[in-house]
């Protein structure tokens, strides 16, 4: 990931955050200190794994109230992933059929969320272990992740967030009708395209932006957005929780707490 992300060691890690205010710089007025906030920070800055942060003020939105405010650091960067995949590269509208590779993920999970909201008839893909996960996000079916995609009409958008082999994920254009759109979120791996027949191919490289950010909070305070929690882990306990992240043990999205 040096690629994408070009961080210096030693480095703090963390892109989420969630917490309350207690200083402002200087020129500082559209928050106050004491407000509970959430943001998605720089990716190669000083992170959220911290008993404080330093935050760009124009990153930070304000926190769900109807959730721990700890566990409202567990949607920013997966939120905004699926929100720029389906919507700003997607071009996903009413009553398109959309097919989510790996949507038994975090982002896959607000993926199908946000799109069965939108209206679109949602495909998606799962392992045996997030079937059950991705039927309860609101997927209209659910295909076996890993193996041959059985889609008998095509699809007007594909959101590929499975680390699949470039194979795998030329496969998944010829699911897309002429003319749609196969976005890519394993930024190592260019999207591909069919030109011939007008499918456009596009790497999505997810960026803050507080206005969508304040839009996911809005819905997740009404209940339109559900946030899962799979565990929460101290922050003394951060090295084990890479150890378990790097043994691919993870059991879901993780909040990570001072105590």
């Amino acid at each position: 990931m040096q690629g994408p992300i070009p961080v210096v060691l030693p480095h703090t890690p963390g892109l989420d955050v969630a917490g309350t205010v207690d200083a402002l710089g200087d020129g500082v007025d559209e928050i106050a200190v004491g407000d509970q906030v959430v943001g998605f920070l720089p990716m190669t800055g000083a992170g959220a794994s911290a008993e404080y942060v330093i935050a760009p003020a124009e990153i930070l939105t304000g926190a769900p109230r109807n959730l721990p405010l700890a566990d409202a650091a567990a949607f920013p960067l997966v939120g905004l992933t699926a929100w720029q995949a389906l919507f700003d590269h997607g071009k996903l509208t009413a009553g398109q059929r959309v097919l989510i590779n790996g949507a038994g993920g975090a982002v896959g999970g607000y993926a199908v969320q946000l799109a069965k909201e939108a209206g679109a008839h949602v495909i998606a893909t799962a392992g045996p272990r997030s079937t059950a996960r991705a039927e309860a996000a609101g997927a209209d079916e659910v295909l076996d992740y890993g193996s041959a995609i059985d889609v008998t009409t095509p699809v007007d958008l594909v959101v590929n967030l499975a680390p699949v082999t470039p194979e795998q994920l030329a496969a998944l254009v010829t699911l897309i009708r002429d003319g749609g759109t196969l976005v890519n979120t394993t930024v190592w791996m260019p999207a591909p395209s069919d030109e011939a027949r007008g499918v456009r191919g596009i790497n999505l490289f997810v960026r803050s932006d507080a206005d969508q950010l304040a839009d996911l909070a809005a819905r997740i305070g009404t209940g339109e957005l559900r946030v899962e929690i799979a565990q929460r882990v101290a922050l003394a306990d951060l090295p084990a929780l890479h150890a378990q992240a790097a043994a691919g043990e993870l059991p879901g999205k993780t909040v990570v707490v001072l105590s």
